[in-house]
């Protein structure tokens, strides 16, 4: 987008773009929100809302983006929110001090972002970060205490013990327990996380969504639910590669310690990196274009 170039949209237009993104976000919230009320838990759809920082409220709030001023007596409630200005005629995200005051962020997901496009993807890891989570269990108990697994502990441990373990991503390393630390071939920490996030990992194309949230309100929420959705998927294919047994929620396994189960892993690992690779070239583009905004 130009420098200089801004659109304006009528009040009934943006109300309706907010609404669209009221329902796309309550298909996903009010469930969770449902649970929680009861003290219930998921092993899938919970996790976005609890692992990740930003929750249910927040992500319902509808954001258009920089350089689209919201016209119309309903846009000067978002007068009080934080990096939100009065326009000419309306509301419009402030982009200049969101850039002023959250740069480090902007040029850290920007970084992220970039160098993990340009890396090769690897589809050698079989999904092993989650199993690695859970090696030597009768020692170290179970990570999801109220979840079973699927050969047991035993079971469990023979698969860690007979696999090349190649995670690359630091977040999923950090829940290792620590007699499977030293199995993994690499060991990332956060100084390296930047050198190492390549488009294959899961993790890291569920993270596309915390970069996306993150740089709110500048990016249209369009895009931050898109993000979402993605990760929503990917969660649910980690945990069907995991080693617990979500039969009772009605999920069937990938059983990564098979030929078949790797093989269908790495098809939905490549599926998943080719849509995240897309949507990785699409933040770069708004992160850029919004950053021009005068």
């Amino acid at each position: 987008m130009r420098a200089g170039l801004l659109t304006r949209l009528p009040q009934a237009e943006w109300q309706d773009r907010e609404r669209q993104h009221h329902e796309r976000v309550a298909r996903f919230a009010e469930p969770y929100l449902e649970r929680r009320s009861h003290g219930a838990r998921h092993p899938v759809e919970d996790f976005l809302f609890t692992y990740y920082t930003q929750k249910p409220g927040q992500l319902m709030r509808w954001h258009p983006g920089a350089a689209v001023v919201l016209t119309g007596p309903a846009a000067l409630e978002r007068v009080g929110w934080k990096y939100y200005a009065t326009d000419d005629d309306g509301v419009r995200v402030d982009a200049r001090r969101f850039a002023a005051e959250r740069r480090e962020a902007i040029d850290f997901a920007r970084l992220i972002l970039a160098r993990t496009a340009a890396r090769p993807a690897q589809f050698g890891c079989f999904g092993l970060h989650e199993w690695a989570m859970a090696y030597r269990s009768a020692v170290n108990g179970v990570r999801h205490e109220y979840l079973q697994l699927r050969l047991g502990a035993d079971g469990t441990d023979g698969v860690v013990d007979s696999a090349r373990i190649r995670c690359t991503h630091f977040d999923a390393f950090r829940f290792y327990t620590p007699e499977a630390v030293p199995l993994n071939e690499y060991a990332p920490t956060r100084r390296t996380q930047r050198d190492l996030e390549q488009p294959g990992c899961l993790h890291a194309n569920m993270d596309l969504y915390k970069w996306a949230y993150k740089l709110t309100p500048l990016l249209p929420s369009e895009i931050v639910m898109d993000c979402f959705e993605l990760s929503w998927r990917i969660r649910t294919m980690d945990m069907r590669a995991s080693p617990y047994d979500l039969a009772d929620w009605g999920y069937t396994p990938i059983a990564i310690e098979t030929a078949e189960g790797k093989a269908e892993y790495v098809q939905l690992q490549r599926g998943f990196a080719e849509e995240s690779q897309a949507l990785r070239t699409r933040l770069l583009g708004l992160l850029d274009a919004a950053l021009d905004t005068p």
